[in-house]
């Protein structure tokens, strides 16, 4: 048995550990591309996956908690290479508690043609609008590109990276890896349909009340 030697955000840390699994298992990324995060509003700390770690290897003691501004509070390890990718977020986004970003295969092909995800169905609104921008291209691990992605995903939960992948952000690990799943499903919808043909695009208005309807779904607590 593997004696824990951490003591910070032990449970953002196990969650880190299961998602990063679901990741590869899901097909959502290979290898040790992509990265996750948690952050504690209450510390003001973040957990993130460290640097060039193969996910099924990564134990709970691997990942790194730091502040917003590149502190490393607890951890041996050096944190993600985007570590600002995901502080950014944090910094300035009050609805972000999660991040993934992920090499995930049909996202990142939509964004090497640097144009955005249009409404090729209706569960492209799991990423908070009509379509899913493409952020300008910027060298991996830049604060450039984190400025980048930022920007481009500003009033939404989802974010292309122009020849490199898809970012997505929420409440909770949870969600996040849900919407990621959900928009690569989009986006093999998208290249699968634009190799037969031209895909009818929904318009902006349904998407509109798709983003609303989203916002309530889920089982709700009918006690309330």
């Amino acid at each position: 048995m593997i004696k824990e030697n951490y003591q910070l955000l032990k449970d953002q840390r196990e969650q880190l550990v299961r998602y990063g699994r679901k990741l590869i298992d899901s097909g959502l990324t290979v290898g040790t591309g992509g990265n996750l995060s948690i952050f504690d509003k209450e510390s003001g700390y973040m957990a993130i996956s460290p640097s060039g770690i193969d996910y099924y290897e990564m134990l709970a003691e691997d990942v790194v908690i730091t502040d917003l501004y590149g502190n490393v509070a607890e951890g041996s390890l050096k944190p993600s290479s985007e570590y600002e990718m995901h502080a950014i977020v944090y910094r300035n986004r009050s609805d972000a508690n999660a991040m993934i970003h992920t090499h995930a295969l049909y996202a990142t092909t939509i964004s090497c043609l640097n144009t955005s995800l249009p409404a090729v169905d209706y569960l492209v609104a799991h990423g908070g609008g009509t379509d899913i921008r493409c952020a300008e291209y910027a060298t991996y691990g830049t604060k450039e590109l984190a400025d980048h992605a930022l920007k481009a995903m500003e009033g939404r939960k989802a974010v292309l990276l122009a020849n490199h992948g898809i970012n997505v952000i929420g409440s909770s690990m949870k969600e996040v890896f849900d919407v990621t799943e959900q928009l690569e499903f989009c986006a093999r919808l998208y290249w699968q349909s634009r190799a037969i043909g031209d895909p009818v695009i929904l318009p902006d208005e349904e998407m509109e009340m798709m983003v609303d309807r989203f916002k309530g779904y889920g089982q709700q607590n009918i006690n309330k």
